[in-house]
């Protein structure tokens, strides 16, 4: 499986984009707490990047969702692989994602977690390709808006290869 891999975000720009994203988040939180929820696999990554740089005190939870099985398109029906371990009930709550396209999976995610009596709940995503919207989610956090093309890289994969490339790039 030799692909060829454009880079269409580098590695310093994504940096650069979640260390101001963490300075955002900050100052829209100071003095209150934190639960960053991370949407595995992809989301790892930029969960642990953007936790450096949050200095409010804060708290990460982890979830496993599915809408993609084996496929590079969205199949439009969620599974919960793995749920949260602690309650969020009361806590502002700000979900952490790789990438957002069709908005499906988020939209269901959402709903979910507000029927668990969150105070807030915000998104933050490294990648948003508003072509691709099919459910308008509130996205209070964007790292990029990218083009209609699949990417890979900084926790987005292909077969579950390419998530640990430094940057985001095109299979072409």
């Amino acid at each position: 499986m030799n692909k060829s891999i454009h880079v269409l975000i580098s590695e310093e720009e994504v940096d650069r984009k979640i260390k101001e994203l963490g300075e955002q988040i900050s100052k829209d939180y100071a003095g209150q707490e934190l639960h960053l929820i991370c949407v595995l696999k992809g989301g790892a990554f930029i969960t642990c990047e953007l936790a450096k740089r949050i200095d409010v005190p804060l708290s990460i939870d982890f979830m496993a969702v599915s809408s993609y099985g084996s496929e590079t398109v969205s199949s439009g029906r969620v599974k919960i692989i793995k749920d949260l371990d602690d309650s969020i009930e009361g806590k502002n709550v700000l979900i952490v994602e790789d990438i957002i396209d069709s908005g499906n999976t988020l939209k269901y995610l959402v709903d979910l977690l507000n029927s668990r009596k969150p105070n807030s709940i915000r998104i933050c995503t490294l990648l948003d390709k508003p072509d691709r919207r099919v459910t308008e989610v509130p996205v209070d956090y964007v790292g990029f808006q990218i083009p209609d093309k699949f990417v890979v890289g900084y926790g987005l994969d292909y077969l579950q290869k390419y998530r640990n490339l430094p940057y985001i790039g095109v299979i072409e």
